[in-house]
């Protein structure tokens, strides 16, 4: 029998309006993913959430390099966004957003702590040089199936989801539980254009609590 797992994407207080790499509307995600916890315990189904964990010196921050953040750069050789400093290990910013239910959580990952190389996906950095560990925890769960949703699309929800599909996972993403950074405007649509192309199923929140 497969098995589910609920995965929610850096809901973390830097993403949310006032925080350091704030997402339009990125706080609108919260009431969606206390709903798909609420049901995801009725079922019996594991919680998960990663947990954007950056050092202070993070080679991805905009001081560090000294350039204009959003920009765009190289970092190891990597195609690299210049990003305002967020997230920062053991920082306000960097826990998750007070009206989140974080106590149903199951198990966290944190990515991201190299500092000389970003982690987007919630499963391995942006060179596939590491994993964070989350594949084999779900492995060891038996979890065959990832209902994922969260901040940012464009970014973390993205490589998360286009990961998880490489790894063999059965995803569904929860297109009203996230929001994207849009450095332009067309982002998150093409976001969610390459996740279902590449074999994610794409629901609203009320369609798949009815499923």
């Amino acid at each position: 029998m497969s098995q589910r797992a609920l995965l929610l994407i850096d809901l973390q207080n830097d993403f949310c309006p006032g925080g350091a790499l704030a997402v339009a509307d990125g706080d609108a995600t919260l009431s969606v993913a206390n709903r798909l916890i609420a049901l995801s315990q009725s079922r019996g189904e594991k919680v998960l959430a990663s947990q954007d964990w950056h050092p202070a010196d993070h080679g991805s921050f905009a001081g560090v390099q000294q350039r204009v953040a959003f920009e765009q750069g190289l970092l190891d050789g990597l195609a690299q966004t210049w990003w305002p400093v967020h997230c920062v290990q053991h920082s306000q910013g960097a826990e998750f957003h007070a009206d989140l239910n974080h106590r149903a959580i199951d198990f966290v990952v944190r990515k991201g702590s190299n500092p000389v190389i970003d982690s987007y996906s919630a499963f391995f950095d942006n060179d596939h040089r590491q994993d964070t560990g989350l594949h084999r925890w779900l492995q060891e769960n038996k979890i065959t199936q990832l209902v994922i949703l969260g901040l940012a699309t464009d970014y973390c929800v993205k490589f998360t989801v286009l990961d998880a599909l490489a790894l063999g996972y059965d995803v569904t993403v929860i297109t009203d539980g996230c929001r994207g950074v849009n450095i332009l405007a067309v982002d998150s649509d093409q976001a969610f254009a390459a996740m279902a192309d590449a074999g994610a199923r794409l629901m609203v929140s009320d369609a798949y609590c009815a499923s």
